[in-house]
């Protein structure tokens, strides 16, 4: 009982009695009596007596069902057709009737058998049995159709029946079921319709770009079928509108009947429901929708604002370190222009918070939902752009007042040291008569007029003018550069006192004399005369401090001689310049043919073959540049690649600590050489398109754009020739330890960089070359196999001809290639490593020698299961591979312990 309750109750539909349908031993053929009463009819069949009642019941049943309740309520009216039959088929007939009909009856016409006897047999069993049929309408015997036609228009009879209705039962039966299709697409539709609206409503929004474009797309597909499954089924249901008024298309004299009307009630009925639910989900769908492109507005907005954010603050925190405000006008230019380089450097971060604050205010506009997050997130880049461009002003307006204050401290300097040059320079013995002492009078008056100029006469006025930038280092520097002032000011006075006193004198000429050795001024410098017994010890003090700073040539030092010094100059200055000239082609590159890649005027003249492969044009060169240019070493402190050489100057034993130092950072040369073979394959495709020429004339270069490719590969190269050269200059000298160092380093990025062009090459390695540790060496050998297997030997001896093998040791394992050459287009051949085998570097043992031939050594692996012997092309090679070997078999080893 439970599991009938559980089952689900649903009407009787034409699929599921279609073969009794088929059968025809009771039809609904659409006709209605004056009343407007469904007419079902009951043919003559031959078998009626042996249908199953079960079968009976649900073929009446149905038919019952299909007029609407309007016209079921009125009552059926039930014509049984016997006049071919006889009297048991009518009393079989109407007692299964009587028993089993489920409507509501108003009256049955029985067509009673034509034959006399039967016909007789009828009249007298009607009478007899009336009460039999229980039946509470009235039976009314017909002796023919044209008595029934006196109950019923003809118009809603068939013509087996003497009407002019038409009915086909095939026809009738493909229209039920085609209506009760539809109508079960219909509910179908609607709760799929109903089953993903709650899905959407139920759905929570992601918290990143790539899961909300994933569930937009997703949704967007789903809704897509729906639509297209409500279009088929909107289609369908048109269709089966056409085929139920066919008859009336095709001839204006036809009439449907009112079953068929119904029909089309019924196909229209459940159109307008599919249109309705149609109409209420695409509402539902554009407000989720609308949601869902706002979440993921939203979420692009956050990630951009996370990475703009991230670069503001960085750009906030270089610029908290510009504590500096200098203390020398050198310095203080120098940090200018640092200042400015930052500003440059923060346009673009600044533009894009602009740019998104700017975004973001007009999703709130849109009226996006959340309105709440959005602004927040506008006002702090806004407030962050502000800070920024407030402490730059800042910046500029304090680095402004410490340049003009060193430009003053310079300037009372330099008036200090021209005054005591002046003093110096005044020949004692021309002072002595009235017209010297008148002349040097007259010097030193114009010459105290320029201190004027200095405005550094008034100390409080001066410290009150600067006080924002008064460090105590600045205030130390200013207070002694104010009592030279005043010390240069009183042996000005005390010089005035003097010469006043000589000029005034009217007594005879004195004799010079000549002056003690002691006191004799150097004609090595004019500025250290002393005048005889008229300055006080601040003038001596000043006299010999401008004697003691003396110019010093450069590169002199307590550990270079004469020759070398004169080599290391040619040496390094040539390697500045070169390095500067290097700096400004890649910058030329870059902004002439990178950037104007991304140029929309010009995106018109990139070849299709180019688009969105800038990359592999021009690999890391950007990388290159920044770390020559612009690089920021450890800490985040300035670590320009250009600027220490350029130090190297006064400190040429520094030179190879700036490569030591950047070791590990010129490894990006090799990442350039891994991909110099794509960017020359794409450079032969695309080379002579009109942009590279374009680029070409704006940046008036004589040479194409793959000759500046090619700089990098011949600058690594240059490095490694110029510390060659300096080592020569620096034999046994203090520092050679090191040039050695540096141009092993860089021999070994050589390597590296050779290495890895091999190790890309590389084809059929199924794992990952990348997992197998360091690349320590690579090279071609004879190769020979002597494995063993159980009772089977299979050996490849000095007697057969050896494999030529292309072997890679790493630090895990050694991989065994066959080397490829093939030719690429009609250029140079390009070599590929197809790969053969490979050993473990943990389970293989070596031998060092073999019998025989000083060039061999063993590699054997499982206990000399499987053993290679390896013939080098030299012994030393063979050394070298045999000492890398030992070293990783060692560490190994060591590991282990």
């Amino acid at each position: 009982t439970d599991e009938i309750m559980q089952q689900e109750i649903r009407p009787l539909v034409a699929v599921d009695i279609i073969e009794q349908l088929h059968r025809q031993f009771a039809i609904l053929s659409g006709g209605r009596g004056k009343d407007g009463a469904p007419i079902i009819t009951f043919p003559e069949f031959a078998g009626f007596s042996d249908i199953p009642d079960e079968d009976f019941l649900n073929v009446v049943t149905y038919l019952t069902s299909i007029p609407s309740l309007e016209a079921a309520s009125i009552g059926f009216i039930i014509i049984i057709d016997r006049r071919r039959d006889k009297w048991s088929a009518v009393k079989a007939s109407l007692t299964r009737i009587a028993g089993a009909f489920p409507g509501n009856l108003q009256l049955v016409f029985v067509l009673r058998p034509s034959r006399f006897i039967q016909r007789t047999i009828a009249d007298i069993g009607i009478k007899l049995y009336r009460d039999d049929f229980k039946m509470k309408v009235p039976i009314i015997m017909l002796n023919s159709v044209s008595d029934l036609h006196g109950y019923i228009d003809k118009s809603q009879l068939t013509r087996e029946l003497g009407g002019t209705l038409e009915y086909g039962h095939s026809q009738w039966i493909h229209h039920r079921t085609a209506i009760e299709n539809f109508a079960m697409t219909v509910k179908t539709t609607a709760q799929m319709l109903q089953t993903f609206g709650t899905d959407l409503a139920e759905t929570e929004l992601p918290n990143d770009v790539q899961c909300t474009e994933e569930l937009l797309s997703a949704h967007t597909d789903h809704h897509s079928k729906l639509k297209d499954e409500l279009k088929l089924a909107v289609k369908q249901g048109a269709t089966l509108l056409t085929c139920i008024r066919e008859p009336v298309t095709r001839s204006a004299n036809s009439k449907l009947s009112p079953d068929e009307l119904e029909n089309v009630a019924t196909v229209e009925r459940l159109l307008a429901q599919l249109d309705e639910t149609e109409k209420a989900f695409d509402q539902f769908w554009t407000k989720h929708h609308l949601k869902l492109e706002q979440c993921l507005q939203l979420r692009h907005f956050e990630h951009d604002f996370r990475e703009v954010k991230l670069a503001l603050d960085n750009l906030m925190e270089a610029q908290a370190g510009f504590a500096d405000i200098g203390d020398s006008v050198t310095r203080v230019e120098h940090l200018l222009r640092e200042q400015k380089q930052l500003e440059e450097k923060g346009q673009e971060p600044l533009e894009k918070a602009q740019s998104l604050a700017l975004h973001g205010e007009q999703l709130i506009q849109n009226n996006h939902y959340a309105v709440d997050s959005i602004r927040p997130k506008c006002v702090e880049l806004r407030r962050i752009c502000d800070d920024f461009t407030n402490e730059t002003k800042k910046k500029y307006d304090i680095l402004g007042k410490s340049l003009e204050l060193h430009k003053q401290l310079d300037k009372a300097s330099q008036w200090c040291e021209a005054g005591i040059y002046l003093l110096a320079s005044q020949a004692v013995d021309k002072c002595q008569s009235q017209e010297g002492a008148e002349t040097a009078l007259v010097e030193i008056e114009k010459f105290l007029v320029t201190a004027k100029e200095h405005q550094l006469s008034n100390p409080k006025e001066f410290y009150n003018q600067f006080d924002m930038i008064l460090t105590p280092e600045i205030k130390a520097n200013a207070q002694r550069i104010l009592q030279k002032l005043e010390d240069v000011q009183e042996m000005f006075d005390k010089r005035q006192v003097s010469l006043k006193k000589l000029a005034a004198k009217q007594t005879r000429p004195v004799q010079p004399v000549a002056p003690h050795p002691e006191s004799s001024p150097k004609r090595a410098s004019p500025k250290i005369t002393r005048p005889a017994g008229q300055e006080s010890t601040s003038y001596h003090y000043y006299v010999k401090k401008v004697t003691c700073n003396t110019n010093v040539l450069p590169f002199v030092g307590k550990h270079y001689n004469s020759p070398p010094f004169l080599s290391f100059s040619h040496i390094i200055n040539e390697l500045i310049e070169t390095e500067r000239v290097y700096v400004e082609e890649l910058q030329s590159i870059i902004e002439g043919y990178a950037s104007e890649m991304d140029n929309p005027n010009l995106v018109h003249l990139i070849p299709s073959a180019l688009q969105n492969k800038k990359e592999i044009l021009f690999g890391n060169l950007p990388e290159i540049y920044e770390f020559h240019n612009r690089h920021v070493g450890t800490g985040g402190c300035p670590a320009i690649f250009l600027k220490e050489i350029e130090n190297c100057i006064e400190n040429p034993e520094l030179l190879a600590r700036c490569f030591l130092k950047r070791k590990e950072d010129l490894q990006i040369y090799e990442k350039y050489c891994q991909n110099k073979p794509r960017s020359e394959a794409l450079w032969r495709q695309c080379g002579d398109s009109i942009f590279f020429q374009e680029c070409q004339r704006k940046l008036d270069h004589k040479l194409s754009l793959d000759a500046y490719l090619l700089k990098p590969v011949q600058r690594i190269t240059k490095y490694q020739l110029l510390l060659k050269e300096m080592l020569k200059c620096s034999k046994n000298s203090e520092g050679t330890a090191e040039l050695e160092e540096a141009l092993a380093t860089v021999l070994d990025i050589i390597k590296s960089v050779n290495d890895s062009m091999h190790q890309i090459a590389i084809t059929g390695y199924e794992g990952d070359v990348s997992e197998l540790g360091k690349l320590l060496m690579q090279g071609s050998f004879n190769v020979w196999t002597d494995h063993k297997k159980g009772h089977n030997k299979v050996k490849d001896l000095a007697r057969f001809k050896p494999m030529q093998r292309h072997l890679f040791l790493y630090t895990k394992m050694l991989l065994f290639c066959k080397k490829r050459e093939e030719n690429t287009d009609g250029h140079e051949k390009t070599a590929s490593y197809s790969f053969k085998n490979s050993l473990k570097m943990s389970t293989v043992g070596i031998t060092e020698n073999v019998k025989g031939d000083n060039k061999k050594f063993e590699i054997w692996y499982n206990g000399r299961e499987e053993v290679y012997i390896i013939q080098a092309s030299s012994v030393e090679l063979k050394n070298t591979w045999i000492s890398e070997i030992r070293k990783v078999l060692t560490g190994q080893l060591e590991a282990c312990r």
